[in-house]
């Protein structure tokens, strides 16, 4: 899918220039200043109940709520294709950083809790949050579809907090395991509810023919393609990266910037063959860190990944705040507080508590991954992407709905993640699970 942007953004942004360049050095001067806070907040934020997203927002609302910003500050309205794109981009290179963190083989029993929580919890929600837009807010059956389509994978860029780190014993610390595989897998497993949206959207209705044609295109072949791409384009990276002979492997040269063009490689030839691109660059990364288990490139790798993911992070936290600050949240009223208060304190947690049952692990540790499916920019591509290929209802409604319930994801679990994860790691020591020292 190439980068088009719309005449009208095209135009509005070429406008900006004359204003952007009377303001030149104090932007160069903010941004380098935001830069170096970034780097250095978790340091301060580590053992606080904060997160480095919500200052990041916050950040944005301020900035975006003062001249000369305040007449730059940015709505997904005016301009969807680029809210898209920049979305696109900032999923796909933490698909990437997530998928290089993994180095538990995948089998079924190993993974078993994300395996539930694709299999079960996803679709789950999916269901629940259809139903509630349906009958709450009167949306359409194609709306409703794009809309629990949106909202129902957890987000792998803000979810960092509560992600498994590059050397981290995955043994010990499977609630953030389950949270990170569960990101990386069901962004691309939604794709195929937003595509029958879609289709719902364009025909005016759901019929056997639109069921057929989403069945074979849009689950088997995207879904496969997407398998299999990224896969294969994994172990020929991998290959590269670590096998090859007399001494020319790109380990050697020790760059970590070889992870972004892999991640830019992978998604872009995945895409070319109509699959799915999201599958492939995740499956990628598991297979690039598979190729050499241990290998200490492998850290650089997943470091660089890291780094630019929490740079493009920034940027598009800061325009969220921006979007805050332009009156993104407008719309919402009774109707719409509610919607976003049961999606994230009744509709996620039940669903991933009703995925585990069964699941021999601590109750605790069961209780954390069902309820941090934080939300974020992974749902505003998807609503973005329905937005821009089909026409829907209630679009205004619907973007405040999801800015609502993006904003209290942040807060409500960059609040909660570090006391929950700490309670979690003296109830393994507890257990003796954990036999290192507290941290």
């Amino acid at each position: 899918m190439p980068l088009i942007l719309s005449l009208s953004e095209a135009t509005s942004i070429a406008a900006q220039g004359p204003r952007l360049e009377a303001h030149y050095i104090p932007i160069l001067f903010a941004l380098g200043a935001m830069i170096l806070v970034i780097a250095w907040l978790p340091i301060v934020l580590k053992k606080l109940p904060l997160s480095l997203p919500i200052v990041c927002v916050g950040i944005g609302v301020v900035l975006f709520s003062f001249p000369p910003f305040s007449a730059w500050a940015p709505h997904p309205e005016k301009s969807p294709k680029l809210v898209e794109r920049a979305a696109e981009m900032i999923v796909i290179v933490s698909l990437m950083g997530g998928g290089l963190k993994i180095e538990r083989l995948v089998a079924w029993k190993s993974w078993n809790v994300t395996w539930r929580l694709l299999g079960i919890a996803m679709p789950l929600t999916i269901l629940l949050v259809m139903l509630l837009g349906y009958h709450f807010l009167g949306l359409g059956l194609a709306t409703a579809l794009l809309f629990a389509g949106s909202l129902a994978p957890t987000d792998p860029v803000l979810a960092g907090d509560v992600q498994i780190e590059h050397d981290e014993n995955e043994e010990e610390a499977e609630a953030k395991f389950a949270l990170t595989s569960e990101a990386g897998l069901n962004d691309a497993l939604a794709f195929p509810f937003i595509h029958l949206a879609i289709a719902i959207a364009a025909a005016g209705s759901l019929s056997g023919a639109v069921l057929t044609h989403w069945a074979l295109d849009d689950v088997l072949w995207k879904l496969g393609a997407g398998l299999v791409f990224g896969a294969g384009l994994g172990r020929v990276i991998g290959w590269i990266i670590y096998r090859m002979p007399a001494g020319t492997a790109l380990s050697r040269t020790g760059d970590g910037f070889i992870a972004l063009g892999a991640t830019l490689l992978v998604y872009a030839l995945t895409e070319f063959a109509h699959g799915y691109g999201f599958l492939a660059v995740f499956v990628a990364g598991l297979t690039i860190r598979q190729s050499a288990r241990g290998h200490d490139f492998n850290k650089r790798l997943h470091d660089f990944a890291d780094e630019s993911e929490r740079l493009l992070m920034m940027l598009l936290l800061l325009l969220f705040g921006g979007m805050l600050a332009a009156g993104l949240l407008a719309p919402v009223g009774w109707k719409e507080a509610a919607f976003a208060g049961m999606m994230l304190l009744v509709i996620r947690p039940l669903a991933g508590w009703i995925s585990l049952i069964g699941v021999k692990r601590p109750r605790l540790e069961l209780g954390i991954i069902a309820f941090f499916g934080i939300r974020g920019l992974g749902s505003v591509y998807y609503l973005s992407y329905g937005f821009n290929h089909a026409a829907f209802e209630q679009q205004t409604s619907l973007w405040a709905t999801l800015g609502l319930i993006i904003a209290g994801s942040i807060l409500m679990h960059g609040i909660l993640v570090t006391p929950a994860l700490r309670w979690l790691h003296r109830h393994y020591h507890h257990l003796g699970i954990v036999e290192t020292k507290e941290a």
